[in-house]
């Protein structure tokens, strides 16, 4: 279950209030970015305790979920209910448009699940960031070497799958706004397919925030822009080239649709 999501869908309500402190700093990004920072800080506390645990990840995705909608952020996620019973490990295989879906997944994804992602080896080595994500078992792989990641993540994927632990998986090479095909590999469906479970395809837009210049977490906001997550079925991979092609249609239909 999720008790912050009981439903199949959620809007943002459009009377949300801003928070006083994006109206003290005049709408600018830095209101959210330091709100996203003390979450954080307050998190790394729990780590250093031993008391970051699955529910305390999602308390801090949540709180980082309702600052964005406090300023001016405007989610709409669909197929909650196709994710909120499993009662089996998957594997979550998404685009990636900006550091935002990893910091909100914690609190969209069933509570009752433990999750890991998998991450680039030089987030972990993050001041105060680095230990949190840590604290989530990630499978960090260098990028250096495709061909040695593609043997850890299958590794230590089935690994922790077999341990009821699911994985979330961005396969594209960096996040970016356009959703390229040829960038998108199959390695989630191949991790499924070796450990036996369903993957679960994810479409996102969240380029609400846009990818700082110099520093790609604490970038500007497009209020413009609203925020999407949808969440497609579990599919069982028999065959891994027309499940990956599945994946792709799935965000690609998505996409078109929240741009049109």
């Amino acid at each position: 279950m999720n008790s912050y999501f009981p439903h199949d869908t959620y809007d943002t309500l459009p009377n949300t209030p801003r928070h006083w402190l994006d109206r003290l700093l005049l709408g600018s990004r830095w209101g959210l970015h330091l709100q996203f920072v003390w979450e954080i800080i307050k998190a790394r506390r729990l780590v250093a305790q031993g008391k970051y645990d699955r529910m305390a990840w999602a308390g801090t995705a949540y709180a980082i979920f309702k600052m964005v909608e406090q300023c001016n952020g405007r989610f709409h996620i669909t197929g909650l209910d196709n994710i909120r019973d499993l009662n089996e490990p998957v594997v979550f295989v998404s685009n990636h448009m900006s550091s935002m879906e990893g910091n909100v997944f914690g609190c969209l994804l069933p509570l009752h699940q433990e999750i890991s992602f998998v991450v680039k080896e030089s987030l972990l080595r993050y001041p105060v960031f680095g230990p949190v994500l840590g604290a989530r078992e990630p499978i960090a792989v260098g990028r250096a070497n495709p061909r040695e990641d593609l043997q850890k993540v299958l590794v230590e994927g089935v690994e922790r799958l077999q341990r009821k632990r699911s994985i979330i998986l961005f396969p594209q090479h960096t996040r970016t706004p356009e959703f390229v095909p040829a960038e998108f590999n199959s390695l989630g469906v191949k991790l499924a397919s070796r450990a036996g479970v369903p993957v679960v395809p994810v479409a996102v837009k969240t380029d609400f925030l846009v990818n700082g210049r110099y520093l790609r977490d604490f970038g500007p906001l497009d209020r413009r822009q609203a925020i999407h997550v949808a969440f497609g079925q579990p599919m069982v991979v028999q065959n891994s080239k027309q499940a990956h092609h599945d994946i792709l249609t799935f965000i690609q239909d998505h996409l078109l649709s929240w741009q049109a």
